[in-house]
């Protein structure tokens, strides 16, 4: 499929002081786009944006804080114009039992990684549309997908990213507006220090896990080919469609693979 370049593209990464976003703002970097890095640590921001070969800036961001949200979108448009790409890759997870799980686990984690990315969409949309084109690229999680034990919230929280992204990307049809969804398995990055610990489920899983860098190239296809999602590895992917067709018979298989926690 013809795709288009990200070449003199302005693209706002949220999350991209570590792990994901850093790594999506490193290849979009390469690939000639002018990046925003856009975080809550301005010291780890510097420390990402001097590993970028291109031209880029960045912003110290809470995607809790709808007014800090606001202002960097503002200031982005406002010195550079628009904002061609929004990648959201800010959020956190941890993996707690639900009896064990307090009120503010889940309403903690829905603030970050649902509405978070609903308060940095609201913000960079309506710019979008005015230009009649633009991309959306939600980092959302084969969790969303293959929910497993003992990440109740963390589950949630992407089931709710991938909820919306599907219905925005059908409200959003005709404009030049495309919303997508990028959804990884384990990956080996600082996520794992706040949800595992103790370092169990990473040792069970980490035959099975992804490099920041690979999720990387998968956005960067997603935006080059235009499309709506990208589930990664194969392995999951193949894994979650059996599952969503035959429930009854893969549920049992599935748990042993996947509740290693």
């Amino acid at each position: 499929m013809a795709g288009e370049t990200v070449r003199d593209k302005v693209a706002l990464v949220t999350g991209a002081s570590s792990g994901i976003g850093a790594a999506v703002a490193r290849l979009l970097s390469e690939k000639g786009a002018y990046v925003v890095l856009a975080a809550r640590s301005e010291d780890r921001l510097r420390e990402a944006a001097a590993g970028l070969s291109g031209s880029c800036d960045i912003r110290v961001m809470d995607v809790r804080d709808e007014a800090s949200v606001e202002s960097a979108v503002a200031d982005v448009i406002g010195r550079l114009g628009r904002i061609d790409v929004l990648v959201n890759s800010a959020g956190y997870g941890e993996f707690v039992p639900f009896t064990e799980a307090s009120l503010e686990h889940f309403r903690d984690m829905m603030d970050v990684n649902y509405m978070g990315t609903v308060r940095c969409i609201r913000a960079v949309l309506p710019h979008m549309l005015r230009a009649g084109r633009g991309h959306i690229v939600n980092i959302a999680s084969m969790a969303g997908k293959v929910p497993t034990a003992r990440s109740t919230g963390y589950a949630a929280t992407k089931h709710a990213v991938l909820g919306l992204t599907g219905a925005l990307r059908q409200e959003l049809r005709g404009t030049g507006v495309l919303v997508s969804a990028v959804n990884p398995g384990p990956v080996d990055t600082p996520f794992f220090d706040r949800a595992d610990p103790s370092g169990t489920y990473v040792r069970n899983v980490r035959r099975f896990m992804l490099s920041p860098e690979q999720v990387a190239r998968a956005v960067a296809r997603v935006i080059e080919r235009r499309r709506a999602e990208a589930d990664l590895p194969w392995t999951l992917a193949a894994g979650a469609r059996i599952a969503r067709l035959f429930p009854g018979l893969t549920e049992p298989l599935v748990a042993r693979l996947t509740n290693r926690k």
